[in-house]
This record gives C-alpha cells, structure tokens and sequence, in this order.
C-alpha cells in the first residue's frame, strides 16, 4: 500500500558498520571516559550531553563517520518518552550501525523496534520528486527474538497504512481487499458476506449501519490454524463515518477515516499472531460498513433487531459503531471461544477519561486484566482497564426495546458503550474490549502523526500466558 518497510530493516554484520552507542545520561561520564582522547575532545567541543534523542556523530581525522552515540536522557525522560532510538534514525547518516548498549532485554526489544518503526512513513499519495534516499539500517542485535520484532513492526505498518488511507481509497471494498491479501498471505481461509445477503444471515444490525451507502456494507470472517485454544478478534470497520442522519459537524468528521482503526488494530494484530505461527484456532471477524446519508439510513426513534434477539432503539445514529460490533460479536461468541478480543475507535469519552495515548479496555475476567496491566508495563504500550459498572446497566435500557444504543445525559460514554457490546457475550469465557483511538495526534519518536496501533502489543504479551500457549 506505500513504500513503507513491511520487514525489519536489519543487515549482516560487516566491518564497515559504524558503533552505535546509546548513552544514558546517568552514566555519561563512565561512558565518555571510556572513549579515545579524540573522541572525547569531539564530544566535548560538540555538547553532547546524553539528552534525550540528542546525537553525536563523530568523524575520524578524514572526515569519515566513526561513531555515533544517541542520548537516552534521564530516569525521568526515559519514563515520559518512548522509542528513543526509533526518534534518532531519521537523523542519522545512511548506512550499517553496530548497536553498543547496556540495556536489559526489554528495554533492548523496545528500542530494536522502535528503530524498525521509525522507518516508517505515508507517501502513497505524494509525487516522489526523486529516488527514495537510502535509510540507516541496524546489525541485528544478538539476543533478541529478531522474528518476533520483524512481525509487530510488520503488523503494526499495515494497522498504520489501512487508518492512513482516506476513505475515498478505503471503503469497505478496500477494505475486504486487505484483509483477503492478509489472510492469503498466510494461507488462511476468509469469507464475505455482502449486502442485503447480511439480511439472509440474520446480521441485521451490520446491514442496518451501511445499507444507506451506494458502498456495500460487509462481514468478513477469517480463519487460521487447525488446534489449540480458539480466539477470535473482532474489530469495528466503520470505513467513514458521517454520523448518519445525526449528521456531524464538519471538524468533526475531519479524522473519521480512522473509524475503522479497531479493524486496522484486528488486522494488525492477527499478522503477528499468525507470522509467529502460535498454537492457536484464530478467527477475525470484521463488520466493514460505511455510515453513510441517504432516504433509506437509520432513523432516530428507529428500533432496530439483532442477530441475538435483543431489540434496539436508535437514539443517536452517531452510535453506529456498537451496533455493527454487536452483531459481529453475537456470531463470535455461538462458537464459544476460549477467548474473545474486540478493538473499536469507540467513545470520545474514552479520550476525555485517558486521552490520545491510553487505550481503555473493559473485562470481567481478572486473570485477563491482570496479564493484560503486566504486559502495558514490559511492552510500554499504554493501556488502562475502566470498569463495567453495574449501577449504569439502567441507562441502556430505554423500556421502549430491550437495549439504547445511545444513553442520555452524556456521562460514562465508555462504560455504556462496553455494558452494551457485553450485553452481545454470554457463553466465551474471556472477553476484552478496547476502546481505542488509533491516531498519533502530535509525531513522537517512531510514531509520526496519523494512523497508529494501540494496545496490540500488550494483547501479543498477554495473551499466551491467559490462553496457556
């Protein structure tokens, strides 16, 4: 889809590979000491002082780059900044590094992938005015699991290119395209579901958000692997969101091609599953729908049937996303899966609660949520858990249909949002939901601005030790 790197950018080891050093402002002076009298007279005279992402680079007495030394800043620094070393890359000389650290292996992991990320860039729609220029590109670190980082930096880049495409290249036709070439790339069987045929397959909900859309609303269901414990992941493909006949107002309709980033995280997240060739029975399923404006769309006052039985009243067409989610969830869960996943750019609530950067999650099940806080804090991919508050089940229940898709009085938007889809879970024994924002409002180290994933690290940590892989 763009010139990103879809595979790690490691090289051999080679002897004109230039030391890499990262320095924590800490130990500085050891460090420098350490060093030649040229080069410490170079880093002196230059200021180099450990900041973070600052960098030396420091030439021999030809001339030629020799070494280079990137900052890491402080205690405090490090803990506010992620993907230091990702940050540097863009601004170091083209070429082949030898990485020099004393780093533990997480710490090691998160900055071999933050370089591997901070390659990335969205130019599919920018006339390149010359060749590519060539990228700094790093000796394989020894001790690392090289093919797990080749997989998350590849599933987090197509989770990045599928939110960073606008609509009008990304509608629920594009969309089932990507996710076909996924799971051909991994040999995995898909199916789709079109149209008025949702009718047919009792998805009413699904056909209900998209059918005012000259663009086809669609289920699409992947499967992959033939043993071990059954998850499923589920994510929210609303293409473009108008709001429907609760029209938005224009800025904010400004990011909704992001809408469908919970499918772009699905998506994302079943590559590195499957490209680490885990245990596991996979099955996404992702409801790809357009909410869209025309004589035929959802009505407020509307009640509308599930694929479960439970009816809904349409308070707020700008609720779509719910709706689509519950069907989709309601046919994950008559398989009774070990385990189920749900990734949605949900509630701006959430975004009032935790902001651009946290991923709320909801769950019921303890263990879960206690793997999944671990893994946020190893994997620094910042999640939090809110929780299911029982007292607010009664502001879904409007009395005129079983369920409200859209509760008044505009408190507790997430919570809400995720009583409502937990109301579409009865028989999995493990269920999760995400409500995520999936852009990077400012650029930051290895996370320029746009589409981003989130929590899918945490998820890839955590889920071997609930689902004892």
């Amino acid at each position: 889809m763009t010139d990103s790197p879809m595979t790690a950018p490691f090289v051999d080891e080679t002897s004109s590979a230039v030391d890499l050093h990262l320095v924590d402002a800490e130990s500085l002076q050891d460090w420098t000491d350490m060093q030649p009298k040229r080069v410490r007279a170079w880093l002196d005279s230059t200021g180099f002082a450990a900041k973070s992402g600052q960098i030396a680079l420091v030439p021999d007495s030809d001339g030629v780059l020799t070494l280079a030394a990137v900052g890491r800043g402080t205690d405090k620094d490090r803990a506010r900044t992620r993907f230091c070393l990702g940050g540097a890359r863009g601004k170091l000389p083209a070429g082949s590094y030898r990485l020099h650290h004393k780093l533990d292996e997480a710490a090691l992991a998160e900055e071999t992938l933050g370089w591997c990320l901070g390659g990335y860039s969205f130019r599919r729609f920018r006339q390149p005015e010359a060749p590519a220029a060539p990228r700094a590109e790093l000796i394989a670190p020894k001790g690392l699991d090289i093919a797990r980082i080749a997989a998350i930096s590849a599933g987090e880049t197509l989770t990045r290119d599928l939110i960073n495409t606008p609509a009008s290249h990304m509608g629920p036709e594009e969309l089932e395209a990507a996710f076909l070439s996924l799971a051909n790339d991994h040999k995995a069987t898909a199916s789709v579901i079109y149209g008025d045929d949702l009718l047919y397959h009792n998805l009413p909900l699904i056909h209900a958000v998209g059918r005012a859309s000259e663009r086809s609303p669609r289920l699409l269901d992947m499967r992959w692997g033939n043993s071990g414990p059954r998850l499923t992941l589920v994510g929210k493909g609303v293409c473009f969101d108008t709001g429907g006949l609760n029209l938005k107002p224009g800025a904010s309709m400004g990011l909704m091609k992001k809408d469908m980033g919970g499918a772009a995280a699905v998506m994302g997240l079943a590559h590195m599953i499957m490209a680490q060739g885990w245990p596991v029975q996979l099955r996404v399923l992702v409801p790809a729908v357009e909410n869209s404006v025309s004589g035929n769309a959802m009505r407020p006052g509307d009640i509308l049937m599930s694929r479960k039985g439970l009816s809904v009243e349409i308070n707020n067409t700008d609720a779509e996303g719910r709706l689509v989610l519950a069907d989709a969830l309601t046919l994950a869960d008559e398989e009774s899966p070990d385990a189920i996943i749900c990734m949605a750019t949900l509630t701006g609530a959430a975004r009032v609660a935790v902001g651009a950067d946290i991923a709320p999650f909801f769950t019921q099940d303890a263990a879960l949520a206690s793997a999944l806080m671990a893994a946020s804090a190893t994997e620094r991919d910042p999640i939090w858990q809110l929780p299911l508050h029982a007292p607010y089940e009664t502001q879904i229940e409007p009395g005129i249909a079983d369920l409200d898709n859209a509760p008044s009085g505009g408190m507790a938007g997430a919570i809400t949002a995720a009583l409502f889809l937990h109301r579409f879970v009865d028989t999995c024994p493990r269920f999760a939901h995400f409500d995520i924002y999936g852009h990077q409002p400012q650029a930051a180290p290895a996370r320029p601005k746009g589409g981003v994933g989130q929590a899918t690290r945490a998820l890839l940590k955590a889920l071997p030790e609930v689902l004892t892989l």
